[in-house]
């Protein structure tokens, strides 16, 4: 019986150079032991090998093929594969052995047998030193893991930025080169295996020692401003907590009691990771719609009404673990969301409606995104409310070229009446008597397009014009000019975990005023995930 087994074993690698155990990459492919050669989609009766392929599957089990139903006859065949093979006919053998009368095997077999493992046995060993390995890796990370049911992942920002241009009102430039970086580590957990807690730490350098952007303070207008410019004097903070949970297939909720933002309760419907603020667009304008830039603590429920079409609604809290007056989760600050949004084959399309109210001192109405005027259209000392709805969406011609645009409009109200000061363009400002009840109109918009794998696997090239927030008409003042953004940028993608990105932008008629010179920012991101 063993020279039957043996010379199908050596007729089969002779003429199928295909093996039971599959190429290193390829192992944790394999299925289970066939029954049946039939079982294979891709050897066929009139295979010349087909006899030897059936009496080692059929009389002896012990060929394996892959999970779609395929045997590769046709790859090459190594040494340790052909050990791997030798190893289960072998293990296969012992249980015939066993199981059988004692006169089954003679010396002839006994002598083959013998040969065959004299020739393979360093592979034998070399495999059987990789099980003890992984073995004890194993035990390792068993007794070293950090939680059954938490996980770690992380992203580190580091870049080189400087801009070009005389600062907003000036007749120099006070820009310098500068390195500075911002990490986040984030624990996610999950109890059920469909829920997810996140707790995030955070810090940063981007800022100076007045919590302003190092590069707004330097050029005289947040429409330089990078993307990721988050500030805590590197010092660790906890400024990010959400739970995602489910109660049905089509209707989740999300909660946190701090630094939530619409981006963590809906999607900015635009391309995978252009959004993203170590691996997408730069700019702070650019890399998304400035409606989904608030935030604070509170929650929203997303509702799939069918499988494509999602609306969310979300309320946030400026300041929802303050008691203090014009604090609190319904005193103070807040922002309100609804988002419904469309998602097809090739791309999305949404639209949204956000309201909401600043008290006075913490006014942002255009989220730093466009001229100090369109974020404080009555100054910083006049409560503002505001309403804003948008359009977003992104559509994708080929694997390689995808096209995404946004754009709103938003209506502020002044909610109490004083003198205030505001804005002038110029890089000052002026005192201006505001009437509660004064308003004033902000718009903005964008269109950009991208190249994904471009140069390379995860590669993105891309370029962006749009339009920054700019007052078009208010009881007020309003901006004299249009304001022109127009980017760059390329991102590298050096392997699954580093990706490098040189980004470029212009500002025409910084802070909406052609008075202004003309803004250049240059940066060059390295971004680090794990």
């Amino acid at each position: 019986m063993l020279k039957i087994i043996f010379h199908s074993f050596f007729i089969l690698f002779l003429a199928i150079p295909a093996v039971w155990a599959a190429s290193p990459e390829d192992d944790r492919n394999l299925q289970g032991q066939v029954t049946s050669v039939s079982q294979f989609s891709d050897v066929q009766p009139t295979d010349w090998a087909f006899g030897a392929l059936q009496s080692l599957v059929e009389r002896y089990g012990c060929i394996a093929g892959y999970p779609n139903s395929t045997y590769r006859g046709n790859r090459a065949l190594s040494r340790y594969e052909f050990a791997a093979g030798l190893n289960a006919c072998l293990d296969r053998i012992n249980e015939l052995i066993a199981t059988s009368t004692s006169d089954l095997v003679n010396k002839q077999d006994l002598a083959v047998l013998q040969k065959l493992q004299q020739d393979f046995g360093a592979e034998l060993a070399t495999l059987r030193g990789r099980v003890d390995t992984v073995e004890a890796h194993t035990a390792t990370l068993e007794a070293q893991q950090f939680s059954t049911t938490t996980r770690l992942t992380a992203q580190i920002i580091t870049a080189v930025s400087d801009t070009f241009g005389n600062r907003v009102g000036g007749d120099r430039d006070e820009s310098n080169l500068y390195f500075s970086n911002r990490g986040r580590l984030n624990l996610e957990s999950s109890f059920t295996g469909k829920d997810l807690l996140r707790v995030r730490l955070e810090f940063g350098n981007f800022a100076n020692s007045n919590g302003t952007s190092q590069i707004a303070a330097v050029t005289g207008t947040g429409m330089t401003r990078l993307n990721f410019d988050y500030d805590s004097n590197n010092t660790l903070l906890v400024p990010h907590i959400r739970y995602y949970f489910p109660v049905s297939d089509s209707l989740n909720f999300v909660v946190g009691p701090t630094g939530i933002g619409y981006t963590d309760i809906s999607t900015t419907v635009t391309p995978p990771t252009i959004a993203d603020d170590g691996n997408g667009v730069p700019s702070l304008f650019g890399s998304y719609s400035p409606l989904f830039r608030r935030g604070g603590g509170g929650g929203a429920a997303n509702w799939n009404i069918t499988k494509d079409l999602v609306l969310t609604l979300g309320y946030l809290a400026s300041s929802p673990n303050v008691p203090s007056a014009s604090n609190g989760l319904f005193d103070g600050g807040y922002n309100a969301l609804a988002h419904l949004a469309y998602y097809g084959e090739q791309g999305a399309i949404g639209v949204a409606y956000s309201h909401g109210y600043s008290p006075a001192g913490v006014v942002d109405v255009a989220a730093g995104t466009g001229s100090a005027l369109s974020n404080a259209p009555f100054g910083n000392n006049i409560a503002t409310s505001n309403d804003i709805v948008g359009a977003q969406g992104f559509y994708r011609f080929s694997p390689n070229f995808q096209i995404h645009a946004w754009g709103g409009y938003i209506w502020a109200n002044a909610e109490n009446s004083g003198l205030s000061d505001i804005s002038n363009g110029r890089g000052g400002t002026d005192s201006l008597f505001v009437n509660s009840g004064d308003n004033a109109n902000v718009w903005f918009g964008a269109i950009g397009m991208s190249f994904p794998d471009v140069g390379g696997r995860g590669n993105l090239p891309g370029i962006l014009f749009g339009i920054p927030p700019r007052v078009s008409n208010s009881d007020v003042r309003q901006d004299r000019d249009n304001a022109y953004h127009i980017e760059a940028f390329y991102r590298y993608r050096l392997n699954d975990n580093i990706s490098v990105t040189p980004g470029f932008w212009v500002i025409l008629n910084p802070e909406n005023d052609s008075r202004n010179d003309t803004q250049y920012v240059g940066v060059i991101r390295t971004t680090f995930d794990f």
